[in-house]
């Protein structure tokens, strides 16, 4: 029987490198998102009419999703609401790639939120210290403050997840500590 790991934590907090650092095959929800702006113009003709003030360009630009977000509260929820339903087809066909495989990691920002674990899944919380997520946040292309706090905002606390979470992971970004605390996570449940 196939596990999953579902990753969760922080905005900013290294989900995804500690997602890919387990070794296994990787869902990466974001990656399928800016995969969808760029490639899937059925995506761009329904955002374009859920947010015709916004949504101008195809392939989509992240500054137009950008604007919409900022410009009212309910567009993030109309974006997400939408986007995800596409993200969750992916990641059907990426669960039906990878049957086979012992474990599949799951590496969605709102996994808990859109309620896309199951039972039996594998939470593991990456814990990361607020300074060093600020930090590597204002490192980002496209850093806004503002947006950030739009989407913490649609996010459950991560005090929650923590609680929710099987396992705990301490992200000092360094590599070491990381790939030491999955060794004893992998050594546990298999």
């Amino acid at each position: 029987m196939m596990i999953k790991i579902g990753i969760l934590g922080d905005i900013g907090s290294g989900k995804s490198h500690v997602a890919k650092s387990f070794g296994y095959p990787v869902f990466d929800a974001d990656a399928e998102v800016g995969k969808l702006y760029k490639k899937d113009r059925r995506i761009f003709n329904n955002l374009k009419k859920k947010l015709p003030r916004h949504i101008h360009s195809f392939p989509i630009d992240k500054n137009e999703i950008s604007s919409a977000i900022l410009a009212n509260k309910s567009n993030l929820k109309k974006i997400v609401k939408y986007v995800h339903l596409e993200v969750r087809k992916k990641m059907i066909i990426f669960l039906n790639k990878n049957k086979n495989k012992k474990i599949i990691i799951l590496d969605i920002p709102l996994l808990l939120e859109n309620k896309i674990n199951k039972k039996n899944d594998i939470l593991v919380f990456v814990k990361s210290k607020k300074s060093d997520i600020l930090k590597r946040l204002k490192k980002r292309k496209n850093f806004n403050s503002k947006i950030l706090t739009k989407f913490r905002n649609i996010q459950l606390s991560p005090e929650y997840k923590k609680k929710k979470s099987q396992f705990i992971i301490k992200n000092d970004f360094t590599n070491k500590s990381v790939n030491k605390s999955i060794k004893k996570i992998l050594k546990n449940i298999l």
